[in-house]
């Protein structure tokens, strides 16, 4: 799980990412790992370690990953890796792999401490380190699916799971990208972003991704994916969270602050638009 706020930080958009964005997002983690886990461990942990989202709604009510005992499955972005280890505890034959050092870092301790054996990797998810066809499950709580391009990263999760595998991950929605005021860092009841065209957002330190819907679509159809899913959540009564204010909490029980997609690979395998739509990018 990965959401940081973004207090007075300037924001660009652009088209075309740059080579760097892999680098300087390596580079952003390793330097905010630590408050970042000071700031989060509490609410990652414990009976929330299988949880999505903002509002760390449990796995057993979203459903969306299915029967784990005997997968082998990825987790992308997995930060301190409490997930991968609570499906371990499940049966589940998970490996948690992440960009940051300092993320894989605090991987390594919650291992120990929870007396458990997850592989980790450090890589992109932009060009995941495996061979293909070898995952039942891709998933990824905001982590890499937030910080990666997804025109990458979907033909990539396409490329490394089974026929009939299943991708599911929590981001942002695109509203929550086109109603940010970031003079004030806070959500806003006004549109303040253009939609189309909507795909790499700029900060000071770090570069995040969004396309529009109708994109998600496309990307997700071209690579050989069949939608069966999407829950567009919505902020509990009262509910409190490290990663927003009280005033963007409420903001998020009335518009959506993010989505969780649940999409499965079609039994004929990878489409030819997903190695074209892989040559492209």
């Amino acid at each position: 799980m990965a959401s940081r706020s973004r207090a007075s930080r300037r924001t660009t958009v652009t088209r075309r990412p740059p080579v760097s964005d892999v680098r300087r997002n390596r580079a952003d983690w390793d330097r905010t790992s630590a408050a970042y886990e000071r700031r989060c461990k509490r609410v990652l942990g414990g009976r929330s370690a299988m949880a999505w989202g903002l509002w760390r709604i449990p796995e057993s009510t979203v459903q969306h990953l299915g029967p784990v005992r005997g997968r082998s499955i990825l987790e992308l972005g997995c930060g301190a890796a409490r997930w991968s280890i609570a499906l371990r505890g499940k049966g589940a034959r998970p490996i948690g792999l992440d960009l940051s050092f300092a993320q894989l870092a605090h991987a390594r301790r919650e291992i120990r401490k929870a007396r458990s054996e997850v592989p980790l990797v450090r890589g992109s998810a932009e060009a995941i380190p495996f061979e293909s066809g070898v995952f039942d499950i891709v998933f990824c709580d905001w982590g890499a699916m937030t910080f990666a391009d997804p025109r990458r990263t979907v033909p990539e999760c396409a490329r490394v799971l089974r026929p009939d595998g299943l991708l599911v991950f929590a981001t942002a929605s695109p509203v929550r990208y086109l109603a940010y005021h970031p003079a004030k860092d806070r959500q806003s009841r006004r549109l303040r972003r253009t939609y189309f065209g909507m795909h790499r957002i700029e900060w000071e330190g770090s570069v995040e991704f969004q396309v529009p819907y109708g994109d998600w679509v496309d990307l997700f159809s071209r690579s050989g994916f069949t939608i069966e899913r999407l829950v567009e959540t919505a902020a509990p009564v009262g509910a409190k969270t490290p990663y927003l204010s009280a005033a963007d909490s409420a903001w998020g029980a009335r518009w959506p602050m993010e989505c969780i997609w649940r999409v499965r690979k079609e039994r004929t395998g990878r489409s030819r638009g997903a190695r074209r739509l892989a040559r492209q990018v």
